[in-house]
């Protein structure tokens, strides 16, 4: 027997000896059972794991994956705060909330109680906060955005407005052992026939897989704002970075899986059994923003219910880091000038190196400059933007109000004035909210527009809000933003500092949290107050310039 043939073999036979999660029978459900039209990652695992990458680097598809946003999005201790917030706030629409929540968050689990005639279920999943495994619709939920709900998502409806929402379709009619799981590459009949035995899948080469339309289905979302009775009163594009990317130039260019699945250096193979060498293979580590949920899951691993090992959460953990820091934003401080000698003119140039808004994505995110002026002694002259170490910003008076909000500047010319590229939501009477039921409209949506985005002709899911949208200088890439500095009686050069940093989650966002009594909402507050305020941010970006005085403006 060859070491291929070794190796065959025992994949084959750790796949026959998973437990039958999803219905516990040892023959294989029929077509028409729901729960033959999903299994857990642990099934996958056992094939597509430990391949390496002609540069030595791990290319498993399967340790990548399960350190990611993706597979922990049922055990995100926010969303599950968020979730109990707005059914405690929305009781007569509790059951549909929890509904809409489980869409993406736990699919296969919502899938196949929509398929049963029921609904998504969420708060029922938790026992002491975490997952419940003692019931089939329990280990859905607890493997989150899993290896069968990306693979077995169909082309038919892609990019159009039913597929939004998590309106992603799947072949239900197909028998366990004949079940499609589609990918970028053809493969063999014979690989075809080991995976279907072994899966219940069969892998067919499709190229929607590697589409932005495919990632539209979970990453366009609409909310709508409820009345005390439940009843629907205005609807939200809470997040749609498919749409921003639509409207930018990247259409045709770059695709999401191009920025968040970066490619494996050479041919590597896809499967560690009977896996050849393939050209174009990606890594599953879907590199995104949210590095403080990276950051929770290793520090609370064991209360959350992380399965990952601590060396995959820190690799991937890295990997985040690194893509914020290098592929997000750019910034530039022009020309500096002294003007009539009292302030020194400073320009600075925010530019967006993705796809999509900056941030994107769930309304809790925001990005802000941090500008520091000093002398040549090192004395301070001027700071706006500073991060305090209970994740606030100095001076932002939605840090200090909820009832407030930062505006959009052009020109800053106070220290406690902050540019802060954010949306602010508003209820129906105009009124700063951090309840996405409770949201009717965006009060400002000034982050940072991608490459080629006409605000102009931006359909309204898409539109700038408040005083960005008449800033002429606030275009497609990028925002231009004047600082003021009273020099005082400073010689000598002085010193500018312009950082871009970065909060997956606001300040705002999680102290409002605070006044919900509930489990999950006291488990978060204190998750996150009990984090320095750097840990909850990420700079993006940053840029130095000298200015001598003397020649300044000559």
């Amino acid at each position: 027997m060859t070491s291929r043939t070794r190796l065959l073999v025992t994949a084959c036979a750790a796949l026959s000896s998973l437990p039958a999660v999803l219905g516990g029978a040892a023959a294989p459900p029929a077509a028409t059972d729901p729960a033959a039209l999903f299994t857990t990652s642990h099934q996958c695992l056992a094939c597509h794991q430990g391949m390496t990458a002609p540069d030595g680097g791990d290319a498993s598809i399967g340790s990548r994956w399960r350190s990611t946003i993706m597979a922990h999005a049922s055990k995100d201790p926010y969303w599950h705060a968020g979730v109990r917030r707005e059914t405690l706030e929305h009781p007569k629409a509790a059951a549909a909330i929890e509904d809409k929540c489980s869409t993406c968050h736990m699919p296969m689990a919502r899938f196949v109680a929509h398929r049963q005639g029921g609904q998504g279920q969420v708060l029922a999943h938790l026992v002491g906060g975490r997952l419940d495994l003692a019931t089939p619709a329990g280990v859905l939920a607890e493997d989150g955005v899993s290896c069968a709900v990306c693979h077995q998502v169909a082309a038919d409806n892609l990019g159009r407005t039913e597929s939004f929402d998590g309106g992603f379709l799947v072949d239900t009619a197909r028998a366990t052992g004949d079940r499609g799981a589609f990918g970028p590459f053809d493969v063999p009949a014979g690989t075809q026939r080991v995976m279907g035995s072994a899966s219940g899948f069969v892998p067919r080469r499709a190229d929607h897989i590697r589409s932005a339309e495919h990632c539209g289905t979970c990453h366009t979302l609409y909310t709508h704002a409820l009345d005390a009775e439940g009843r629907e009163m205005a609807e939200l594009p809470e997040q749609v970075p498919y749409l921003e990317w639509r409207h930018s130039a990247y259409p045709g260019m770059r695709t999401c899986q191009d920025c968040h699945m970066h490619p494996v250096p050479g041919a590597a193979p896809i499967a560690g059994v009977l896996g050849p060498p393939r050209e174009g293979a990606r890594l599953h580590q879907f590199r995104g923003g949210n590095v403080l949920l990276l950051r929770l899951l290793a520090a609370h691993a064991r209360p959350l219910g992380v399965t990952a090992l601590p060396g995959e959460l820190e690799s991937s953990l890295r990997s985040t880091v690194d893509h914020l820091e290098t592929a997000a934003a750019r910034l530039t401080i022009e020309e500096t000038t002294a003007g009539d000698g009292a302030n020194l003119a400073i320009p600075v140039l925010v530019e967006n190196l993705a796809g999509h808004k900056l941030p994107t994505a769930y309304p809790s995110r925001r990005a802000w400059l941090r500008v520091t002026v000093k002398d040549h002694g090192g004395a301070i002259l001027f700071a706006s933007g500073a991060l305090r170490d209970d994740g606030a910003i100095e001076g932002n008076d939605n840090d200090a109000d909820a009832a407030r909000f930062e505006p959009h500047y052009d020109e800053i010319t106070a220290p406690d004035q902050v540019q802060i590229y954010e949306s602010i939501m508003g209820d129906p009477a105009g009124r700063v909210t951090t309840g996405l039921l409770s949201a009717a409209s965006y009060l400002k949506d000034n982050r940072v527009l991608p490459r080629g985005f006409d605000k102009a002709t931006a359909p309204h899911d898409v539109a700038v809000a408040g005083a960005a949208a008449a800033d002429a200088s606030f275009t497609g890439g990028g925002d231009r933003v004047v600082y003021r500095v009273p020099l005082q009686a400073a010689a000598g050069p002085v010193t500018v500092t312009v950082e871009l940093w970065y909060q997956p989650i606001a300040h705002r966002w999680a102290m409002n949290l605070a006044a919900v009594d509930a489990p999950e909402t006291r488990r978060f507050v204190a998750m996150y107050t009990a984090m320095p305020g750097r840990q909850t941010a990420v700079r993006l970006a940053a840029a130095t310039r000298t200015v001598e005085l003397a020649r300044v403006g000559s």
